[in-house]
């Protein structure tokens, strides 16, 4: 009998040590699994064939379809405008053709550092035999901006675009072929290509021959020149597509768990770290992020916390400033509310020597309570800012708790060493799992509180030492720099700016885009006095800025 007794008592122990066995033989065939297919993601994500997954592409496209693919195999419900697919337009404005050319005495300039054509500029070719000091019906006509620039300087309502225009006008109807513009003083005279610009065409090429271009090619104003000019534009306008699935739960909040899955292609956008005409593949930036979401979301879809729904976005044009998530944003699929937002971008290089960064961790208090028992036996940092360069931040903006999975740069960033053999696929299971912890964690927490945090700098490099404290909205289409946000605490707050503030001259430098704005910001230092202009809806508003 006492044997009896002691096999029953212990049945229950016996019972308990053969779940745990079984759960754990379980976790092992998933963790075998999830591997496997991430694997299999980031090489096809990766390779050559999709010729690095440039926004608007064909190697998109391929990488789109796959994607959509998976989430049909998955069983997941397609949240797009048409299917899975969210279409919108990234317009970049007006761009200078290659087969643009100026040579002068048969020597050829070079674009943007030599001249460059003005956005209003006629197309086609021009030839001709000049004199810069003279002006004669049928030839190209030379200007030098040096006395208007002279006359001007003390004029508050200078507008040097608005003159360009006038002299075009009056060189045209003087039988001018095409004006050069230069400036052989030394102040400042604001002249840029600004691919925004939507005026109509003079009737004449107009050129901007640069300091450089001036010294090189126009020696002695009193000799002819054979000159040889062709303009040409195309409005660059691509067409993106995000891809929107959901898990519908009927819940009052939803979770939006997103990863961008574009990236470099040949280097085309001058965003890439190295030279030549090489495919980046991007395999951790972001292949990797784009297989885990793939994989986080086929586990929600067999047994998600049910507290929420589930909104899954992998967004395109975040390589060219966030398009994608800021496109959603203000264009939803799905009529949700948000409870929070996690974003995984470039989490491929994980292992014990590499830290995983945790970025949003200040954007509610709820990260505090839940991440330090989730992520524990992890090798993680925490990073409290609730902006970035990535996704997350547009989300953030718009006051939305949000968390950043991140494993860090490394010397393959942006380049076309970045490939899918050189993923730590372990890592990126574990980092997976760890976001379906926090999700299973926070929810019954209901919806949580969000934190507004310190913005991420922008303008800050070995070129600047100073900031105003602002973050560019890259989307922009006019005339100028306008805001997303502003960092508390930081210049631009203590001055009033505010998101959607056009600013449009700092000092004697005007700007027409984020470009130019960096340029103007180079040019001062700690200490400087200035003045800063600025456009808030009709209204021109000047600020006196110390640095």
């Amino acid at each position: 009998m006492k044997k009896w007794i002691a096999i029953i008592l212990l049945l229950p122990l016996l019972t308990e040590a053969q779940s745990k066995r079984k759960l754990r033989k379980e976790a092992a065939r998933e963790a075998i699994l999830i591997m496997s297919n991430l694997t299999k993601h980031v090489q096809y994500l990766a390779d050559d064939a999709l010729e690095g997954r440039r926004t608007g592409t064909k190697g998109e496209l391929m990488a789109m379809e796959y994607i959509i693919e998976q989430y049909k195999q998955i069983g997941i419900e397609p949240a797009g405008n048409n299917g899975y697919i969210q279409e919108f337009e990234i317009n970049e404005g007006k761009k200078i053709n290659e087969n643009t050319e100026l040579k002068i005495d048969g020597k050829t300039l070079g674009l943007i550092t030599d001249y460059f054509p003005l956005a209003f500029s006629a197309t086609g070719s021009v030839h001709g035999n000049q004199a810069p000091a003279l002006s004669e019906g049928g030839q190209p006509w030379f200007r030098d901006l040096s006395d208007i620039l002279e006359e001007n300087k003390n004029n508050p309502h200078f507008d040097i675009e608005e003159v360009i225009k006038k002299e075009t006008a009056n060189a045209a109807a003087k039988k001018a072929t095409a004006l050069f513009l230069y400036n052989s003083s030394s102040l400042t005279d604001n002249v840029q290509f600004n691919k925004n610009d939507r005026t109509a065409a003079a009737a004449i090429p107009v050129v901007y021959l640069t300091r450089q271009g001036q010294k090189k090619y126009l020696p002695d104003y009193t000799a002819s020149l054979n000159i040889d000019l062709r303009v040409s534009f195309t409005e660059a306008v691509r067409k993106a597509r995000n891809i929107v699935g959901y898990i519908n739960n009927n819940a009052a909040s939803t979770i939006v768990l997103g990863a961008h899955y574009d990236h470099l292609g040949y280097g085309e956008d001058k965003n890439a770290l190295d030279t030549g005409h090489a495919v980046r593949n991007g395999a951790d930036d972001n292949a990797s992020g784009t297989a885990a979401l793939i994989e986080l979301t086929r586990k929600l879809s067999k047994k998600a916390p049910k507290e929420n729904n589930y909104l899954i976005i992998h967004f395109s044009g975040e390589e060219l400033g966030l398009f994608g998530s800021k496109y959603w944003l203000e264009q939803p699929t799905r009529p949700i509310t948000p409870n929070y937002m996690i974003n995984m971008d470039m989490v491929g290089r994980y292992d014990t020597a590499r830290k995983l960064t945790i970025g949003g961790y200040g954007t509610s208090p709820v990260w505090g309570q839940i991440i330090p028992s989730v992520a524990k036996g992890m090798a993680y940092k925490i990073d409290s800012a609730g902006s970035g360069p990535s996704d997350h931040a547009s989300f953030y903006r718009k006051d939305i708790p949000v968390l950043f999975l991140f494993t860090g740069s490394h010397s393959d960033y942006h380049k076309a060493s970045d490939d899918w053999d050189k993923i730590h696929y372990t890592g990126s299971k574990d980092i997976l799992l760890m976001v379906y912890k926090i999700i299973e964690q926070a929810d019954s927490k209901g919806k949580i509180p969000f934190t507004k945090t310190a913005e991420q700098q922008m303008g800050r490099s070995t070129r600047f030492t100073v900031s105003l404290g602002v973050i560019p909205d890259y989307g922009f289409t006019g005339t100028g720099l306008r805001i997303d946000g502003v960092s508390p605490g930081k210049l631009a707050e203590k001055k009033g700016l505010q998101a959607g503030d056009i600013l449009l001259q700092l000092g004697e430098y005007k700007f027409v885009d984020v470009n130019s704005y960096m340029l103007s910001l180079s040019k001062f230092k700690k200490g400087d006095k200035t003045v800063l202009i600025i456009k808030r809806g009709t209204e021109e508003r000047k600020i006196d800025i110390e640095f």
